[in-house]
Order: structure tokens, then sequence, then C-alpha cells
């Protein structure tokens, strides 16, 4: 009699969420799945064509985007001071690359802040609103970058690949290519991160070397020295404010 009443328990309720389903399903319009078309079709007019190698050039630059910011920003000094510190405070698996990578960028953000500003006022709203081309944008953009690099850029580095590219008198600092600037602009920007890191590595330096005579004169040639100057390494950092001061001299060196 019990298995009876459970039997018949059972199926009422599963005649019940049938029936709530099939009204949820009446009640409830179905969505269709939107679905999304990417044709490519044969260009029929001058117009089309123009369009194609207008898309194929904006996909080329986003691709090339990390280079630009790489090349092209105060990114590079940043960076190459950075790796000159961790390697200074021989904390090359404390200090997580992506953290430095992070704290880069956005000091790079920081200070290129003006120079983006210029080209949305000169060249992308214009472009925005239609009053000017996409060729005028570009040009009028390259305007406040090439002025950033070129006030950055050494003039011996400059008239390097301005003497291999043959430029002739008519070229100033005013007119020159982009392919001249950025290059020049990169080695410019290496050098001056190098003295830079230079300057980090002199007190790390007599650190270990006075730590290393100290091991030596006790006798204790088995015990790197590294192992004993990273904690004075990392207190001497620590007692100036080494990242303020490091940070300060990074972003002042760009005024």
């Amino acid at each position: 009699m019990n298995r009876k009443k459970t039997c018949m328990t059972v199926l009422a309720m599963v005649i019940v969420m049938i029936a709530i389903g099939s009204v949820s399903a009446n009640a409830a319009p179905t969505v269709p799945i939107p679905k999304m078309n990417f044709n490519i079709d044969g260009a029929t007019s001058n117009g089309d064509y123009v369009s194609s190698i207008k898309m194929l050039i904006m996909l080329t630059i986003l691709t090339m985007l990390p280079g630009f910011i790489i090349m092209m920003t105060s990114f590079t000094r940043i960076i190459v001071s950075f790796s000159f510190l961790k390697g200074a405070l021989g904390a090359q698996q404390s200090i997580p690359n992506q953290v430095l990578i992070g704290l880069a960028l956005f000091l790079t953000i920081f200070i290129m802040a003006p120079v983006y500003n210029d080209i949305n006022e000169v060249a992308f709203k214009p472009l925005m609103e239609e009053k000017i081309t996409t060729e005028k944008a570009f040009e009028e953009g390259a305007k406040p970058l090439r002025e950033f690099m070129l006030k950055q850029t050494r003039q011996k580095d400059l008239s390097l690949f301005m003497e291999i590219g043959k430029m002739g008198e008519e070229v100033t600092k005013e007119n020159v290519p982009l392919y001249v600037v950025v290059p020049a602009f990169a080695i410019s920007e290496l050098k001056t991160a190098f003295q830079i890191g230079f300057l980090i590595y002199i007190p790390f330096i007599v650190i270990d070397m006075v730590v290393a005579s100290v091991l030596m004169s006790m006798g204790m040639f088995m015990l790197p020295p590294v192992l004993i100057s990273m904690p004075f390494k990392l207190l001497l950092f620590v007692m100036v404010d080494g990242w303020y001061l490091v940070v300060r001299s990074l972003i002042l060196s760009f005024s």
C-alpha cells in the first residue's frame, strides 16, 4: 500500500513538472541567437579598393602598436632602467617582470599624457568630426610625437641616420621623416638608460666589494657574497626611499 502511494506521488510530481515546463515554454518567447556574417566579396568600384586598403593599413597599425609603444615613447628608458635596478639589487627572482612592466607602462602614460592630449586635439577629434581626412589626421598627429622624440634625441644620433639616409640640406628637424627620427630616438633612449643604470649600480657595487672583502678576511671563501650583501642593499634602498628617487629622476629626465 505504501509502495503504491509512493509511486502515485512521484507520478503526480512528474506530471506537474512537465505541465509547468510546457507553460513556461509557451509563455516565454524564444530569443533567436544572433548570427554574424563576415563576407569577402570582390570590389566593384575604386571606392571599394580604397576602403579595403585603408582597413588593411589600420589592421597593420594595430598589429604593430606594441612596437610603437616601445620605440616611440618613454617606455624604453623606463623599463631598461628598471632592469638595471633589478640587477643591481640582485633581486632577479624577487621582483616579478610583470610588476616592472606594469609600472613602466603607467609611468609612460603619465609622461606621454601631454603628447596624447595634443594628438587628440589636432588629429583625433577633427577626424571624428569629419573636418579632416585620415591622411591629414596622421600628418597632424605625428607632429606632437615627432616634437617629443626630437627633444629627447641627441643631435649626433639624428645626424647619423640623416647621413646614412643621404638626406639633403632641405631636410630639417621640422620635416625630418619619422623613419629617421624613431631609430635615432631609440638609440638615444638606450644610451640615457645605460647612463642611469651606471649611476644606479655604483652604491650597490660598493656594498658588494665591502662584503666580499670582509668575507675574504674572515676566510669564508665558500659563502657567496651576494647572499650577505643583498639584505644590506635592500636596507640602503629602503632607507633612501629608492623607488621615490628612481621614479622621480626618470620623470624629471623627460622634462
